[in-house]
């Protein structure tokens, strides 16, 4: 499906997908984003650290560089910023870069992993923050997988926790970003991560699956968001959640179509891309995408002098 959506950059103008029925009297408004993307130079499954990792079975490494050039070129097409940081031999799962920070009004808040196969991940992650102009890049006491669990939904940041993220990292957060933080606890050791469990549509919207939460945060997101987009686990098992949106276009696993077809009802045009080979170590889209927030006004002001 061709994205038709406009984008709007920071020196705002808008341009709204219409749809048929109901749903086109609710205007998407798309705005453009810096990303960070890691290539799958080394991308390899020769360690299991989730529920989707499988050693035994071989990574065909052409078809993922494919799949990754294929995601960095939609972004591109959709008028988005794709930036790059140099993939590191011996870090296999450096190509999910979302998972070593989290950048909100160019403030940058770094990693820790806890796993200490990916912990060199985050090192090379906060050297580019630091050599790139971020503000006050940081590096966390508390084990904080990045937007792997740390999800910005308008003036709010969704932060899950129960198999990876210390909930302590919460606080510390919010206290380093100047944003409220709401904790989330997931469930289900299949959704690992909060970004495997919810996707961020646009800045009052969420999808998500009930069943990753607990029976308190479940209560607590249908309390925050009665409007949520439900998924279910036909999508979810494709990682359909694992979504990037501007606002408007919404970039998904081709496979995630009943999804696909529900955002469609509600006004976003779906934008699907293959990106199968990174199952096999867990990761999908979002996790290949760190969003770069405030990146472009940094630049724009130092440009300025």
């Amino acid at each position: 499906m061709a994205p038709t959506a406009g984008i709007e950059s920071e020196n705002p103008y808008e341009e709204t997908t219409e749809v048929p029925g109901a749903a086109a009297r609710v205007p998407r408004h798309a705005h453009s984003r810096s990303y960070l993307m890691c290539p799958p130079t080394y991308f390899d499954v020769v360690y299991a650290i989730n529920d989707w990792m499988r050693p035994e079975e071989p990574v065909d490494r052409d078809r993922a560089m494919s799949q990754w050039s294929a995601l960095a070129d939609t972004y591109r097409r959709l008028g988005h910023e794709v930036l790059t940081i140099d993939p590191v031999e011996g870090l296999p799962d450096m190509v999910f870069v979302t998972d070593s920070g989290l950048v909100v009004d160019g403030v940058a808040l770094g990693a820790r992993y806890r796993s200490a196969e990916r912990r060199a991940e985050a090192e090379h992650v906060f050297r580019w923050f630091s050599d790139n102009g971020l503000i006050r890049p940081t590096l966390p006491r508390y084990v904080n997988e990045g937007e792997g669990d740390f999800l910005v939904v308008g003036d709010v940041i969704l932060a899950g926790t129960g198999f990876r993220s210390d909930p302590r990292s919460h606080a510390e957060a919010s206290a380093h970003l100047g944003r409220p933080v709401i904790t989330l606890n997931l469930v289900n050791p299949r959704y690992y991560h909060l970004n495997t469990a919810l996707g961020v549509l646009d800045d009052s919207t969420i999808a998500y699956l009930p069943a990753a939460f607990s029976p308190d945060s479940r209560a607590l997101l249908e309390q925050m968001y009665p409007d949520a987009v439900i998924a279910a686990e036909t999508d979810t098992d494709w990682l359909g959640l694992n979504l990037v949106s501007d606002g408007a276009n919404v970039v998904l696993p081709v496979q995630a179509s009943h999804l696909a077809d529900q955002l469609s009802a509600r006004g976003y045009e779906p934008v699907p891309v293959d990106y199968s080979e990174f199952l096999k170590s867990g990761g999908g889209i979002k996790c290949s995408t760190l969003e770069l927030r405030g990146f472009r006004r940094l630049r724009i002001a130092e440009d300025q002098g």
